[in-house]
């Protein structure tokens, strides 16, 4: 994207699709498919509709389902790609039972299928939903050419604790920018029209499990209504407006509700305020998990609490093939409950042209998968991504020098594709030292010092050595990929193992150290950064990672990442977020621990919100990264000093390329709600854009923002623009820049 005004195309695009004439539906159905679905719906009996409800993960031969299948007792089936299985199990359904309703097949497709992309969270780092649709778009052609329609993704939850291994999964912290992923990776998945590349995409995991209590995978979350909509909730109204067609409820209970039966976020607000029809299913067996919750008895009890608040879909429980029928005939659930769940169901499968194409060609699956078109795209995905954090001049490397790699890191082909990954294959994957020593042969001596970031050891002789030899150190760190992702939670987010220790054995080298990080998610390395001339950071970058890490490294490509979420100094500040509310005592720089004299008074000493050891600021904000050349903003101003609640403000600045290199920077619009009903927060994302400046370029751009951006739920509980007073900055991340002031009246 080039241009500022790009911002908005796509809301545009979102806008022209709700409006073209698709009869008031979010999944975009139309008069003919809801005839259809009628038709086919009239014909079923009530076993065959519960049998639609009923989700199996078709693990096994496919003989072992072939009875059921006939029976028409399974509707979807997830963890097989196989072509040429799944072509058998479609012939079993479409075939030899009774209606002929095809399957629907589901996969965590995540961050790729083949071909994988860094990480949601190293996608969100690039500020760039085109390229990130883009990378979806590649995915579904490599899912769906194998017969997978059905992606688990993409994972909405606003995640503000590290801790939280599933932080991997999403986009980060910030409510507007997970909204303008979501909305990218929805695109790129379904196509802009329905077709055999269509992957119907799934928005997850809804609501609030990213603010899981300690961050401790599963657990429970207490978000008030209030901020479930001011918060949580928007990314997946923005996903639903851009048309997926399917969502998945959560695995936490908030404020004593599970997610899978908890009527209000579904029914009242997905299905009423929204008008939701697409497909609601249960996260793996978390209907039958509610009994260990303690909200419901057993497998029956889960089952009627899940139909009767909207859930359409079972995975893995089989509550609703045991005891619907049952249901239904003692009138705990009612028929119109099951028929529209099957709707629902039926609505997405004739959308995406399963009765009609049902089955897959083998062969032509095996050309589509790594295509070089997919791997140009996974490259560029990282190079996008890769975060600057620390550069003492040693960047961008020069040719000729002698190489030392080191680092658990290095050459971790399984590891460097990241967490959620079944279907990528690790002898598909370029490392660093593949790509190093292929661009520099000769050049390029690699000692490992750590066969994994876990491992351990009580001296670097080896590694020191070598280092002493080397012209520059380049040693790559990080860790594993299962040490991220679900139920892969974390107390201490320190580099593990021994590898700090590495860092500082080949500091005491006196050798230029670069350190390049390879994580699941944004790990505590203050401790680390004395120890490094430069620092990358890297979140797990895919198969692609080597080639576009080496072309970071030797500047033929300028780091342009910035952090998706805030940094922490230390985990104990957890959870730490760039938008969160004043309080009456804000930090103003007060005593830190080691100011407090001996014997000092029982005061309360600075008397305001920060921690006395660690003070009220992260190690990097929110929005952050360097770049090999510099950045300057200036002539910021507004149209106007006093706006109407249906006008659009609009923000002229230039942005200057100050530097040596060409490069791309990724502009950031922050305001602030001075005085509300209830307490704003201290600054919020409403734009960002990238543009690419060469060396001493600068350019003059336009940013509009309508006025109801500005709008949220208040103290009476209404959504709306609040008059008052407003600052706005922009600048390259959250922490910087000079406040403009304007109205709203």
């Amino acid at each position: 994207m080039k241009s500022i005004r790009n911002l908005y195309l796509s809301a545009l695009v979102l806008l022209l699709f709700s409006c073209s004439g698709q009869q008031g539906t979010t999944v975009g159905s139309t008069p003919e498919v809801e005839k259809r679905v009628e038709k086919l719906l009239s014909q079923m009996t009530l076993a065959e509709k519960i049998g639609q409800m009923n989700q199996v993960s078709a693990g096994g031969e496919v003989g072992n389902y072939a009875d059921a299948l006939r029976k028409g007792q399974i509707g979807s089936i997830l963890n097989e790609v196989d072509p040429v299985k799944l072509n058998e199990f479609q012939r079993l359904a479409v075939e030899e039972s009774r209606l002929g309703i095809p399957l629907l097949v589901g996969r965590d497709v995540i961050h790729g299928f083949h071909t994988i992309f860094p990480i949601p969270l190293g996608l969100a780092a690039t500020f760039d939903p085109a390229l990130v649709e883009e990378g979806a778009r590649v995915a579904a052609s490599e899912a769906t050419a194998q017969g997978v329609r059905w992606t688990f993704s993409p994972m909405l939850d606003i995640a503000r604790d590290p801790r939280w291994g599933r932080i991997a999964e999403g986009s980060g912290e910030d409510t507007y920018l997970d909204a303008r992923m979501g909305e990218a990776m929805v695109r790129g998945y379904q196509g802009t029209s329905l077709d055999s590349t269509s992957m119907a995409a799934c928005v997850k995991h809804f609501v609030g499990y990213g603010a899981a209590e300690g961050g401790r995978d599963y657990n429970s979350t207490f978000l008030t209504e209030r901020q479930l909509r001011n918060v949580y909730l928007p990314p997946f109204e923005a996903a639903i407006k851009a048309g997926a067609m399917t969502l998945m409820t959560s695995f936490n209970d908030n404020d004593g509700v599970p997610s899978t039966a908890n009527a209000f976020v579904v029914k009242d607000v997905l299905r009423g305020e929204w008008g939701f029809d697409g497909l609601v299913v249960t996260d793996w067996d978390s209907m039958g998990e509610m009994i260990d919750h303690g909200f419901g008895e057993d497998r029956k009890d889960v089952a009627e609490k899940a139909v009767n608040a909207g859930v359409d879909m079972d995975m893995m429980t089989f509550g609703f093939l045991s005891h619907l029928e049952e249901l239904v005939k003692n009138g705990a659930v009612s028929r119109k409950s099951i028929d529209n769940a099957v709707r629902n169901i039926l609505r997405v499968k004739v959308m995406l042209g399963l009765f009609e194409h049902p089955y897959v060609d083998v062969e032509a699956a095996k050309a589509v998968q790594y295509a070089p078109e997919h791997l140009a795209s996974a490259q560029k995905s990282v190079e996008e991504s890769v975060i600057l954090l620390k550069n003492s001049g040693v960047l961008p490397l020069k040719g000729g020098q002698r190489i030392l790699v080191t680092g658990p890191m290095a050459d971790a082909p399984h590891d460097q594709l990241g967490t959620w990954v079944f279907d990528g294959e690790k002898a598909h994957t370029v490392t660093p030292l593949k790509a190093l020593q292929e661009l520099f042969p000769g050049k390029v001596d690699y000692v490992p010092g750590l066969t994994f970031s876990r491992d351990k050891r009580n001296n670097f002789f080896d590694v020191m050595a070598a280092a002493r030899r080397a012209d520059v150190v380049l040693v790559f760190l990080g860790e594993e990929a299962i040490l991220s992702g679900e139920a892969h939670s974390l107390a201490d987010l320190n580099l593990k193992g021994s590898q700090s220790e590495l860092l500082a054995a080949l500091k005491a080298t006196g050798k230029p150290v670069v350190a390049t990080v390879m994580a699941g998610r944004p790990l505590t390395i203050e401790r680390d950064l004395p120890n490094v001339d430069a620092m990358l950071y890297s979140f797990h970058p895919g198969t692609m990672g080597g080639p576009a890490l080496a072309n970071i490294l030797f500047g033929k490509v300028n780091p342009s990442g910035k952090t998706p979420i805030t940094f922490l100094r230390t985990v104990g500040q957890a959870p730490m977020y760039y938008s969160h509310n004043n309080t009456g005592r804000p930090y103003r720089g007060e005593t830190l621990l080691d100011d407090i004299p001996a014997e000092a008074g029982q005061t309360s000493l600075g008397n305001t919100s920060y921690y006395l050891d660690y003070g009220a600021y992260p190690l990097f904000p929110f929005g952050y990264g360097l770049s090999y050349t510099t950045f300057a903003y200036s002539g910021i101003g507004l149209d106007k000093e006093v706006y109407k609640a249906d006008d659009t403000i609009t923000v002229t600045f230039t942005l200057a390329n100050t530097g040596k290199y060409d490069g791309t920077e990724v502009a950031q619009v922050y305001i602030r709600d001075l005085v509300g009903s209830i307490t704003r927060p201290v600054k919020e994302l409403k734009a960002f854009e990238r543009v690419s400046l060469k060396a001493g370029e600068s350019r003059t751009l336009t940013v509009k923002i309508p006025v109801q951006e500005l709008a949220f739920v208040g103290l009476d509980g209404v959504k709306k623009v609040e008059a008052g007073d407003f600052q706005l900055w922009v600048a390259g991340d959250s922490a910087s820049g000079e406040a403009l002031s304007f109205k709203v009246q």
